[in-house]
């Protein structure tokens, strides 16, 4: 299951590496990308988005590096930190450069910003919001109407584990349709995926003391709109780690229930096949994470 995220994970690091090296050169930075993905679950689709965004970003570094320096001033280039000054070079360049049909300008900022907190300092996601926001702003929110209109929605789910022995357990929900699935959310106004994320958690699970622990999978498929017809859907999962505790769905949302599951419990529940592989790494994921 391909994972933009996943691959901008692994071009960061590529990238990052490359500038401690002092060596930007596109071979060694594709060398770097090698090495780094072979850590990480990637498919070919993956790799070849890796591969792109690297080689974009490395054509376009120095008119992204102009860009860079005016809109932080304050800020010489050579003084910001290795890892926030790449993580603007990539959302610049999906930003500027890259098919807005394939990633609208939003999922381009709301991408680097995540890098940021998961990569960066403390200040690291506010520094890269500011940067990329007065871009963005000033440049007169470039193609904003190349956005797809084919319906695509954007929405952020969470693989919520607790404890169990030397194992996890995990939460899910029951939807209208009897089948057992995971909480999701569609991002409201200015709202990042983390931030989606453990809404869901809130909403549908009533947890209110969940941690992201890390970025999981992104899940894109069709679904039904009783007045558009079918739409685009896009998740993006992460893990989130919980003491167990009672659950309660929202009142109004469109989950019946929720309960916790064991691992071996997993094979005999009426689960929505295109989801069983991410709760099954999330619970991969959660043994380290949440134990």
């Amino acid at each position: 299951m391909a994972s933009r995220h996943v691959s901008r994970m692994s071009a960061l690091q590529a990238l990052f590496a490359a500038d401690v090296r002092d060596d930007l050169s596109l071979q060694n930075i594709e060398r770097l990308l090698e090495a780094h993905a072979a850590s990480l679950p990637q498919d070919d689709e993956d790799r070849t988005f890796s591969k792109a965004l690297i080689r974009g970003v490395s054509a376009k570094r120095e008119e992204i590096d102009r860009v860079i320096e005016r809109a932080a001033p304050q800020w010489p280039l050579a003084k910001i930190a290795i890892v926030d000054r790449n993580i603007l070079r990539i959302g610049l360049y999906e930003l500027l450069f890259g098919a807005a049909s394939s990633v609208p300008p939003k999922v381009a900022l709301n991408e680097a910003i995540e890098l940021a907190k998961i990569f960066g300092s403390d200040s690291s996601g506010r520094f890269v919001n500011g940067v990329l926001g007065s871009v963005y702003r000033e440049l007169g929110s470039p193609r904003k109407d190349e956005a797809p209109k084919t319906g695509k929605e954007y929405f952020a789910g969470i693989v919520v584990c607790a404890p169990l022995g030397a194992s996890v357990q995990v939460a899910l929900v029951k939807d209208a349709f009897g089948k057992w699935t995971l909480p999701k959310t569609q991002y409201e106004s200015g709202e990042l995926s983390d931030s989606a994320a453990l809404r869901a958690a809130r909403e549908s699970l009533g947890l209110t003391s969940v941690t992201l622990a890390a970025p999981l999978s992104e899940h894109e498929y069709e679904a039904h709109d009783p007045e558009r017809g079918k739409v685009t859907r896009r998740a993006l999962y992460f893990l989130g780690c919980s003491k167990k505790s009672a659950l309660r769905v929202t009142e109004g949302k469109s989950a019946t229930e929720a309960a916790w599951f064991t691992e071996k419990a997993l094979p005999e529940l009426d689960l929505y096949e295109d989801l069983r592989g991410i709760i099954e790494s999330g619970i991969v994921a959660g043994k380290r994470h949440c134990i």
